[in-house]
């Protein structure tokens, strides 16, 4: 699907962003104005036009909050903290010396907390103890009463943040009736940007503390847990049920059973080879050659190298080398909804690779097709559809649970 630009990564970041109109992520028209003003593939016009029109929005904000409007100040908070984290999305080549990486995220974290402060709904900041420091996170809880409800733990993807996940599932989520805390883990978001904390594969060390300070909570119904894994959350989350059988379901938006294979599916053979060989030196010259006429592969590699701490494409690639599921998926006991999108990109095949493995009975594999418009990867552009299928399935599932 081509979505108002002809280059693959500036269409797919445009269609995941204005997929999150439907709960105020986005107004359409300002998705116009902006993408208008930036040429194909051109980075920098990226963030600053969309810079341009978060700091309009934000103002758009500022002058309904100082007159008492709360609703409209809301909605171009959240908005604006969009615009920011899009704006600051491409700047991965040297994103700890960028200067604008650093105020560019706060902005979006600033704005976002600004409207969630505004929602009907409780909205906390929270710390999640996890090692010798903590992980930054939001709970939503459906009310102020207090009562026990099912929750939803939102686990972030390979480039996501948990501002976004307002606009995955907290809203819809709140609709129906479930709480969900949504938190920075390490390579992601705030953890990554602030603490400098870096990913790694042993998940399981990162989603238990997350699941100790759901359960601890009063108003969480500790036998109706979901954890939700966007993209390479998909990944992380299914990995970490193998070892902490806590939560009664996962969600894999999309299911991945192999990361490395995903990272090297567009290179050509020789390169692959290259790789297996160890020929770093050549393989690291000719994959940079590639990157420079590729705006999504330079992403992806690049930010790999920043969220994994390390200096070269190879030296990256090997640090995930035992991020598989095989051989740990039969160990998942958790109800499972593994959610394939037809024409994702980056995740061809695993969903289905990953059902294979799994060997719970109780295991859903649904196909998001392009003829419903979802087929994209994590079926962006198609919210309302998603939650739909998720949100249906959980019910069904937590009732039958009661």
């Amino acid at each position: 699907m081509k979505f108002l630009f002809n280059d693959d990564s500036f269409s797919f970041e445009t269609l995941r962003a204005t997929g999150f109109a439907v709960d105020g992520g986005v107004d359409l028209s300002d998705v116009i104005v902006t993408t208008n003003k930036i040429p194909e593939g051109d980075e920098n016009a990226w963030r600053i036009e969309w810079t341009k029109t978060a700091d309009r929005i934000y103002l758009l904000g500022m002058q309904s909050y100082q007159k008492g409007h709360k609703v409209s100040a809301r909605e171009a908070f959240f908005r604006a903290s969009n615009y920011y984290r899009l704006s600051e999305f491409y700047l991965r080549v040297d994103a700890f010396n960028d200067p604008n990486m650093l105020p560019l995220s706060r902005l979006s974290r600033e704005t976002f907390i600004k409207g969630a402060q505004l929602l009907p709904t409780p909205f906390e900041q929270v710390y999640v103890p996890y090692e010798d420091t903590s992980l930054p996170a939001y709970f939503f809880s459906v009310d102020g009463s207090g009562s026990r409800r099912p929750t939803i733990v939102y686990n972030n993807g390979f480039d996501s943040t948990k501002e976004e996940a307002y606009f995955v599932i907290v809203a819809a989520a709140l609709r129906r009736g479930y709480n969900v805390l949504a938190f920075d883990g390490p390579g992601a978001g705030s953890a990554i940007r602030e603490d400098h904390i870096f990913y790694r594969n042993d998940w399981e060390t990162v989603i238990t503390p997350v699941l100790d300070y759901v359960i601890s909570r009063a108003d969480v119904d500790a036998e109706k847990i979901t954890l939700f894994g966007y993209s390479l959350g998909g990944y992380q989350v299914a990995r970490a049920s193998a070892f902490d059988k806590r939560a009664a379901a996962i969600i894999l938006n999309n299911g991945m059973h192999d990361f490395l294979e995903c990272n090297t599916i567009g290179l050509p053979q020789y390169l692959k080879d290259w790789y297996k060989a160890g020929r770093d030196e050549e393989f690291n010259t000719i994959v940079e050659t590639l990157m420079a006429k590729n705006t999504g592969l330079r992403w992806a590699l690049n930010n790999g190298k920043w969220t994994y701490n390390t200096k070269t494409v190879s030296e990256y690639l090997r640090k995930i080398e035992d991020h598989k599921l095989e051989g740990l998926a039969q160990n998942i006991t958790a109800a499972a909804l593994i959610l394939e999108a037809e024409s994702d990109k980056f995740l061809q095949g695993q969903s289905e690779k990953l059902q294979q493995w799994m060997t719970s009975s109780n295991t859903t594999l649904v196909k998001m097709t392009d003829g419903e418009g979802a087929g994209e990867h994590c079926s962006e552009g198609a919210m309302l559809r998603l939650q739909q299928v998720m949100f249906d399935w959980l019910d069904e599932l937590l009732s039958n649970n009661s």
